[in-house]
């Protein structure tokens, strides 16, 4: 039984013309036509498109189709996969911006010698502190969020323990999408002490990290209700690949 285009796009909230954007991208299972030409939508594809709109809320539609397309493929648990890596990848993210918070609710940081004289670090040193990749407090560096000192004696990269309070907000806030003049005016706030800006806005990130976790969930959810329906089919003329068995 054939579902008509519009029915699914009311049903979704999107236009028929996403509808064929996702097969040309080819995220859904190839589409038979009518004798007059008209697209054969199935409950088969309806899945697929409500797996479409469910994961891509939350993962975006880079990794919603890279999982997908797999799926197609019969390469199941390679599509678990790539989602693991992305849950992975924001589990981080969820973990530097508690630690962020953290950090700004600390009157010093615990960074100081054997003589109990605040110690400098090196660049590699603040990057696992912070975890942040080296490149990316170099790129900061450039673009003027971090004013960075140099070792007298060899050029290199030196920074305060205060300065691990401004990456680590630098690395949270750009992860929760928030624009270029909100970090540097946060970042200036940060430099005469006043810390009650980045505090807030560190935990208004962690509950946008939440928000993002909660829509990958029910796109996770509709994803392996797709998986269950494939495995379930059973062959390929059912509009769903059979999962590949070792």
């Amino acid at each position: 039984m054939s579902v008509r285009p519009i029915d699914i796009a009311r049903k979704l909230q999107i236009s028929t013309s996403a509808l064929r954007h996702y097969e040309e991208w080819g995220i859904i299972p190839p589409v038979e036509r009518g004798p007059n030409g008209y697209r054969l939508y199935t409950e088969t594809h309806v899945a697929y498109f409500e797996c479409i709109r469910a994961m891509s809320a939350g993962f975006g539609m880079g990794t919603t189709a890279d999982a997908l397309r797999l799926l197609l493929k019969g390469e199941v648990d390679s599509a678990l996969w790539i989602v693991n890596k992305a849950q992975a990848d924001l589990h981080k993210e969820k973990l530097q911006a508690e630690k962020t918070i953290q950090a700004l609710d600390m009157k010093e940081l615990d960074h100081v010698d054997a003589r109990g004289r605040k110690r400098w670090m090196t660049i590699g040193e603040v990057a696992k502190e912070a975890m942040v990749p080296t490149s990316a407090i170099r790129h900061w560096e450039k673009m003027g969020l971090l004013s960075v000192s140099r070792n007298g004696s060899n050029g290199y990269r030196t920074f305060s323990p205060t300065q691990i309070r401004q990456i680590l907000i630098i690395a949270t806030l750009r992860t929760a999408v928030w624009s270029l003049d909100t970090i540097k005016e946060v970042i200036r706030e940060l430099d005469y002490n006043n810390l009650e800006q980045a505090r807030r806005i560190a935990k208004d990130s962690l509950a946008y990290l939440n928000a993002v976790n909660r829509s990958r969930m029910r796109g996770i959810r509709c994803l392996y209700r797709l998986i269950e329906l494939a495995e379930e089919a059973g062959r390929s003329e059912s509009g769903f690949p059979q999962a590949h068995q070792e």
